[in-house]
């Protein structure tokens, strides 16, 4: 798809100096600027290159001050990095929107329903009584199941698994992999030291605008809804449990855990690998470092926490540093009992 310099200058809320009709129809990197493409400065050390570049356009900040000629056409944006960032997003939004249509083999229900502009990759799947919004798309070997219910403009990519009742909103993206509503695991000891299987009868609920990574799997509940509330972001390879709410915006990184019926509040940040115990609650705007191990609630906002057994962050970090100094300290000691 090719446009206008002028065009791209209306949506990322710039000017170009140059020519303004010029056609462009790839992103490039300043260093590997050719026509036809168009890049961004946005770091002092890439300067050089906006001299060199054969890229149709580059975005720069209204900072910009050129020290020799320039031979390309910009557009002048209060932010580079962000004007940039606005049109990857706009670029990346069309490219997964713009396919529409039915793929063959593919297979939905005739008890379901799919409203305009959707698209159904080959070897999908869309069972029962399923209600399904505009311009969705489902993506070659997506697996829809009974009584789900999709928003408009949500993405289901390959691979994805929405299980039976399933909610999700508008906007939303499912990555490959992504599995949502599988069974919690919940499992009641028994006298003999076996487990009996506990029925997971819930669903799981995607409010508007959420994310979901590649291969990461949330449980439907118990009884009720596991939520994830509008603007969350979860990232691959992350496990929520049954009856679990994420709060809104808030920011779950990959291979972190969280236990069955934890309230984690509004944005947040859950870093790599992070540890959470079931039954607990988080208190809004909290951060935790990769690793941190949660085992109890936190109740006020807006603290930053690391550690296995998480802690306030600045006392980790003088903890640690007294930690890294134990064996010159050791020997120290053992220095001044000898001359006693």
């Amino acid at each position: 798809m090719e446009f206008t310099l002028g065009q791209i200058a209306a949506l990322i809320e710039g000017k170009v100096e140059g020519n303004e009709n010029e056609k462009v129809f790839r992103l490039d990197k300043l260093q590997e600027g050719k026509p036809g493409g168009i890049s961004f400065l946005a770091n002092d050390k890439y300067t050089p290159h906006i001299y060199q570049t054969g890229a149709t356009a580059v975005i720069v900040s209204n900072s910009f001050n050129p020290t020799k000629s320039i031979t390309t056409n910009l557009i002048r944006v209060e932010n580079a990095y962000t004007g940039f960032t606005t049109l990857l997003q706009a670029y990346s939004q069309l490219m997964k929107t713009s396919i529409v249509g039915v793929e063959e083999p593919s297979y939905m229900d005739s008890t379901s329903q799919m409203g305009v502009f959707g698209y159904r990759g080959a070897f999908s799947y869309i069972g029962k009584n399923c209600v399904i919004g505009d311009n969705v798309k489902i993506h070659p070997h997506a697996y829809v199941s009974d009584r789900v219910r999709i928003g408009d403009n949500t993405i289901i990519s390959a691979g994805a698994k929405i299980c039976a009742d399933s909610v999700i909103g508008n906007n939303c993206e499912i990555n490959p992999g992504a599995v949502l509503g599988a069974d919690g695991f919940g499992f009641a000891p028994q006298e003999d030291g076996s487990y009996k299987s506990i029925p997971q009868i819930g669903n799981v609920i995607l409010e508007d605008n959420v994310r979901i990574g590649a291969n990461a799997t949330i449980d439907c509940a118990t009884m009720g809804s596991t939520i994830i509330r509008k603007g969350a972001k979860i990232d691959n390879l992350v496990q929520i449990a049954h009856n679990v709410e994420i709060g809104e915006n808030t920011v779950v990184a990959s291979q972190a855990g969280i236990s069955g019926s934890t309230q984690v509040g509004k944005n947040c940040v859950i870093g790599g690998q992070v540890g959470v115990v079931g039954h607990i609650k988080i208190a809004d705007h909290s951060y935790f470092g990769a690793k941190t191990g949660i085992s109890k609630t936190i109740t006020k906002p807006g603290q930053s926490y690391f550690g296995f057994i998480a802690m306030d962050m600045k006392r980790f970090l003088k903890s640690y540093s007294l930690f890294k100094n134990l064996e010159s300290m050791e020997i120290r000691l053992r220095e001044l009992e000898k001359k006693k």
